[in-house]
């Protein structure tokens, strides 16, 4: 009995959960009605949400709440108190389903408006926002993530949020786990629009929680990245990539060699790295202009590109320098037969906006691990063999060498001489001495030769042919040769204050200082000091008589407009040709000292020191034969009708306070 009447209460009060729950308004009433009347098995008996006075007055109450009744319809104690038992509970049960159902009720309100309120104000956020479930399932998304990716939220919500990715090789699962482990991140991603366009996107991630602070979620933040990304890209591409040849320069040369050194180490194996200075580029870019340098230099790059491995690393350092690297060779000699593969490429001639231009190369070899462990070294040993190459081309397309320890000393002996020979421009280390030059008939000095010397504060005197090559190719040249001009016009002023009557001094010109801006500059310096232009005689070579005929006659025409001489020193060593030679307004030629030193028991230098006074007769030019040192030599030249003569025989190069003194005692050589 007892267990029936439990079932009975249980079924009543899952029935009258049910209704409060589930129903409202009228239908709710009824339902509530139909519960009493089954309870009591009276028909008489109904529920009213409120009580008015005429309900009050009819009817016998049984109280819910103040604004819900039950009552019982006839004669008040026609109801048994078992009835109003029942009707008590019921409605004590009721009373607080329907103060459960309004708290319900009233949140539910409450989150609906926040909701509500949220989904507005991030619908209101340019951003893409994205809300998901810890297994990464999209749960929300707001206005900014339909025009950032193109899917309405009917269309995502629901979806795991991988099906945005860009087949990046990243654990979904794993990545979220460590976000609720780690809290928020930002990154970098790629992802996918559902038009198929791949974009970079700046992803901002951060845990969504309950209120009790356990991990519910995650919410991310999306913006698209892409044309910042193409602006570094470009960016990095310009730091790291030559602009003509599209070739990776210094920089990235050398983290790309350093990076494969280390694999190279780990494996045992050996690499090179080759740099490639190329022939005679500067007179085509100089002649041609810099537009055909560059097209030159694009097809250079082109042509030792298609010659390499893949995985080689080629770069353009700048000008018309470029390096190799070969990472992984079996042998160090597979670096020359790389050279030479590269040189033969360069066999063919190239044919640039109309011109066929020819190009060699000068390759130096460094080699892993023996020459160096960094890039920077292997870099600077190579470069030093190029130099080494340079020397000793053997063919047109050029030459290589191998780095050896050799040329180490040899280059930081030119370093050596390069920053001293800074350091004596500086601190006053040059001096000039001068040679006698002796008329042949009459044993007069007819004038001398301004010899350069260089007193190193360490090293002593240090020969020019030790220190002129180097200043040539250093461009110091040009401060030197202005330092000597300068000197010996300054000492032409002593002596012209001292009244000797002027004889030529000869001054060496180099072929850098050979320009149109020379005239000027000799010009310039007898302004400066004041004398005659009969004091400076001008000496320079036949190499410079080769290039560019036209403007050669031009400069020397107006160093000739001056009043200064000009003699052609070395003749008989370079290629002049007879029909410019005859054009020049040259007042001598020198003979070279290698002509001399044999005569008169060489047949050989008899005959060609005999043409190049005869000659020189015809075209009305004196002649001048340096480097004499005993009788023979004079006997021999003087029969064969040279005008002066210059050398040990007569004198050694002297201090200028020497030559005053011989002027003044009258020197005379007896011939």
């Amino acid at each position: 009995m007892n267990q029936t009447k439990t079932l009975t209460e249980f079924s009543l009060g899952a029935s009258l959960g049910e209704a409060v729950l589930c129903m409202q308004g009228h239908h709710l009433d009824q339902e509530l009605t139909r519960i009493a009347q089954s309870i009591v098995n009276s028909p008489g008996v109904r529920f009213v949400p409120q009580l008015t006075e005429t309900i009050s007055a009819e009817h016998e109450l049984c109280q819910v709440s103040a604004e819900a009744f039950y009552v019982l319809s006839g004669k008040k104690g026609e109801y048994s108190d078992s009835d109003l038992a029942k009707l008590a509970i019921l409605a004590q049960l009721t009373a607080k389903l329907l103060a459960a159902k309004a708290q319900l009720d009233q949140r539910f309100k409450a989150s609906a408006e926040t909701q509500l309120q949220q989904s507005q104000i991030l619908d209101q956020i340019h951003e893409s926002v994205i809300t998901m479930d810890l297994a990464g399932f999209i749960i929300s998304w707001n206005r900014g993530a339909e025009n950032l990716f193109g899917y309405s939220a009917s269309e995502a919500i629901g979806k795991n949020i991988l099906f945005l990715y860009d087949e990046e090789e990243v654990d979904g699962l794993r990545l979220f786990d460590s976000f609720l482990e780690d809290g928020g991140r930002e990154m970098e991603v790629r992802r996918r629009k559902k038009s198929g366009e791949v974009f970079w996107a700046s992803l901002s991630l951060s845990p969504l929680c309950d209120s009790n602070t356990q991990p519910i979620g995650m919410i991310g933040y999306l913006s698209d990245i892409t044309e910042r990304k193409r602006a570094e890209e470009q960016i990095n591409h310009l730091a790291y990539y030559d602009l003509l040849t599209d070739l990776p320069n210094r920089t990235l040369f050398k983290k790309l060699v350093d990076k494969a050194l280390l694999q190279s180490q780990r494996n045992n194996s050996i690499g090179s790295l080759l740099f490639i200075d190329l022939n005679r580029f500067k007179p085509i870019n100089d002649t041609l202009g810099h537009a055909i340098g560059d097209l030159l230099l694009k097809q250079v790059a082109e042509r030792f590109r298609l010659a390499l491995r893949e995985n080689d690393v080629i770069a353009r350092l700048g000008s018309d320098e470029f390096a190799i690297g070969l990472l992984d060779i079996p042998q160090d000699i597979h670096a020359g037969l790389v050279a030479q593969k590269l040189l033969t490429t360069l066999d063919q001639a190239f044919l640039v906006e109309g011109h066929e231009l020819r190009i060699g190369a000068s390759i130096g070899i460094s080699i892993y691990p023996q020459d160096g462990m960094e890039a920077d070294q292997l870099l600077q040993k190579s470069d030093i063999a190029m130099f080494k190459a340079k020397r000793n081309v053997e063919r047109a397309s050029g030459s290589y060498a191998f780095y050896d320890n050799e040329m180490n000393r040899t280059i930081a002996g030119r370093l050596y001489l390069e920053s001293g020979l800074r350091r004596a421009l500086q601190h006053a280390e040059f001096s000039l001495l001068y040679q006698p030059k002796v008329n042949i008939l009459t044993g007069q000095m007819i004038g001398v030769e301004a010899l350069l010397r260089w007193n190193h504060p360490k090293k002593g005197m240090i020969s020019p042919a030790e220190f002129i090559p180097v200043a040539e190719e250093t461009g110091l040249i040009l401060q030197i040769d202005a330092w000597v001009l300068e000197t010996a016009c300054e000492q032409a002023r002593q002596w012209q204050v001292m009244e000797i009557a002027p004889f030529r001094i000869a001054v060496n010109v180099s072929a850098k200082e050979f320009t149109s801006a020379l005239p000027s500059r000799v010009r310039e310096a007898l302004a400066q000091f004041q004398i005659s232009p009969a004091w400076i005689e001008l000496e320079i070579t036949e190499s410079m008589l080769m290039h560019s005929a036209e403007s050669v006659v031009t400069i020397m025409d107006e160093i000739a407009a001056l009043g200064v001489t000009l003699s052609l020193d070395d003749f008989g060593t370079g290629y002049s040709s007879l029909s410019y030679l005859k054009r020049f307004p040259i007042n001598t030629l020198k003979i070279d000292r290698s002509f001399i030193q044999g005569v008169p028991t060489d047949n050989d230098d008899c005959a060609i020191a005999g043409a190049i006074i005869s000659m020189a007769k015809k075209l009305r030019h004196k002649v001048i034969a340096e480097g004499v040192e005993n009788w023979e030599q004079l006997s021999f030249l003087k029969d064969a009708g040279c005008d002066e003569v210059q050398g040990y025989l007569f004198s050694r190069p002297v201090s200028p306070e020497q030559i005053t003194e011989m002027l003044t005692e009258g020197f005379h050589f007896s011939v």
